[in-house]
């Protein structure tokens, strides 16, 4: 069976779980106008029709940590096997097979140096079929983090915008320390972001207050934060790439506020390499990405080239679900 057409109630509902992926239903049918069933409900048939998941989420640059983006071109045989091995590890997220299947995009965040060099240096060079590696470290982010593209999808209005949104926390620039027990409630809310405070405390041994309290202080750190997943083609967004932008070193700073402000980026970041910018991107076919590329970055000032890969399959958002 066909599933439902997403309608306006689902549309506010996304975009309330990305203002705050822990809101309780009731709070937002309060604010929507409907009740704390209906919302229950919808989410419900979200989670089956749309893939929505709502995770918990590290901001690596608050733990002194360097995300990386790293290409692997493969030989045909080998990709979708090196694809599911990345996607099944702890520290990667955004794992895609591009460039006609013999490539594969990895977004990682590795908790150390001894994991990074473990995959780039010791990992990866033993895996057949591999043909090259190319590391990206992100130096600078202009849109992405705790901001996604549901927060461009203007389906609240402004009254109930201001109502969902929580206050925003200033965090202050010293880099956040975690120990071994916070360690141990996010790798959790990685998992279920909406995992309530006496599940937390059954799983982790500490009691409901403690971790109430260790999840309101990750949260104001800024080292904490929630994000939606879900299937972009239910959007009706059906064609998703990478742009490698090489952009002269004084319109970096431009050229990536620009691109934070499009409506079609997901997520926007300066990098190391030839290409020093990145940007993921969404359109509703090809069409539409090529009106994209020649008319919003074709008019940006410092651009001197673009390479373009487009998305064949994503094979992990945020979490890795083999039977999806």
């Amino acid at each position: 069976m066909d599933s439902p057409p997403v309608d306006a109630l689902d549309l506010k509902l996304l975009q309330a779980l990305q203002f705050d992926g822990r809101a309780p239903f009731s709070r937002i049918g309060e604010v929507l106008g409907v009740s704390d069933q209906t919302i229950a409900r919808r989410f419900r048939r979200l989670r089956t029709t749309a893939g929505l998941r709502v995770v918990g989420r590290l901001d690596e640059s608050r733990l002194g940590r360097a995300s990386w983006i790293v290409r692997l071109r493969c030989t045909p045989d080998a990709a979708e096997r090196l694809a599911n091995a990345l996607a099944r590890r702890p520290d990667t997220f955004y794992v895609e097979l591009i460039s006609g299947g013999t490539e594969v995009l990895c977004a990682m965040k590795p908790r150390s140096r001894h994991d990074r060099d473990e995959l780039l240096l010791e990992r990866l060079r033993r895996t057949p079929g591999l043909v090259s590696v190319s590391a990206h470290c992100l130096l600078h982010k202009f849109y992405g983090g705790p901001l996604g593209r549901l927060d461009k999808i203007q389906a609240l209005d402004p009254d109930e915008a201001a109502a969902l949104r929580p206050p925003k926390s200033e965090p202050d620039d010293a880099s956040v320390h975690l120990d071994a027990d916070d360690e141990a409630l996010v790798d959790l809310l990685q998992r279920d972001g909406r995992a309530t405070f006496s599940e937390l405390q059954s799983a982790t041994g500490q009691s409901e207050s403690v971790v109430k309290r260790r999840v309101e202080r990750l949260l104001s750190s800024g080292a904490l934060y929630f994000d939606v997943q879900h299937d972009s083609a239910w959007l009706g967004l059906a064609v998703g790439a990478m742009l490698w932008l090489t952009v002269a070193p004084s319109a970096l700073a431009e050229v990536g506020r620009a691109l934070a402000e499009h409506r079609e980026v997901d997520f926007a970041g300066a990098i190391t390499g030839q290409a020093n910018v990145v940007a993921s991107v969404v359109a509703a076919d090809t069409g539409e990405l090529y009106r994209y590329l020649s008319e919003k970055i074709g008019a940006l000032q410092g651009v001197q080239a673009v390479e373009t890969t487009l998305t064949l399959r994503q094979v992990k958002q945020l979490t890795y679900e083999p039977t999806r």
